[in-house]
């Protein structure tokens, strides 16, 4: 990565394929987000990045791989490959971990317990699942057309989530149509289910 892609990307603001971070955190809740780009939309973790956009740089570029190599090796399931490039800016050093969507999802980080949990992107934030629910064919372009379909996306690109009810009521549809067009929405790669907690809720894939 050359440093104008990384200003670039700095000129973005965090969201589902982009995170920022003065330090990473421990190993497992680093596992967390890498598992929630592989599965979503992929995305880059930018290391030695204020939560303002400014640059910090890292104060141990060996204390950012060792935590990022327990990761990788020892808190996710399965392997999952991780890109990472070192970017040197007025003498502050950031990293840059690039993590793609995988066709292996689901994707668990595992705890400090040996729990595996998966987790998913929705906006900025990392949030868990555990009924992962992956695309199964290619979007419909005939789908994305309905007059419901419209609803659901444009809701969905001003708030972060929406339940079955919800959409049952912006449509005037039964709450078995409803949840029936999530899925299909899901189904075609559109959107992503979280099931915690309850009642299932989804989200804008990218």
């Amino acid at each position: 990565m050359k440093e104008t892609d990384l200003q670039k990307l700095l000129l973005k603001k965090e969201g589902q394929q982009l995170e920022w971070k003065s330090t990473l955190p421990d190993a497992f809740r680093t596992a967390r987000t890498l598992v929630a780009f592989a599965n979503t939309s992929g995305g880059v973790v930018l290391v030695g990045v204020k939560d303002n956009g400014e640059i910090c740089g890292v104060a141990s570029e060996l204390r950012e791989l060792t935590v990022l190599q327990q990761a990788v090796e020892l808190h996710i399931d399965p392997e999952l490959p991780v890109a990472y490039e070192s970017i040197l800016v007025n003498q502050k050093r950031v990293l840059a971990i690039r993590v793609a969507e995988s066709t292996q999802k689901p994707f668990s980080a595992i705890d400090p317990k040996g729990t595996k949990v998966v987790y998913v992107r929705v906006k900025d934030k990392t949030v868990p699942t555990k009924q992962f629910m992956a695309a199964v064919e290619l979007p419909n372009p005939l789908l994305i057309k309905h007059h419901n379909v419209k609803t659901v996306l444009n809701f969905l690109r001003k708030n972060d989530t929406i339940t079955s009810d919800k959409l049952a009521q912006l449509t005037n549809i039964s709450d078995y149509r409803a949840n029936k067009l999530l899925r299909e929405l899901t189904e075609n790669g559109l959107l992503i289910r979280i099931d915690q907690p309850k009642p299932f809720r989804y989200a804008l894939k990218s």
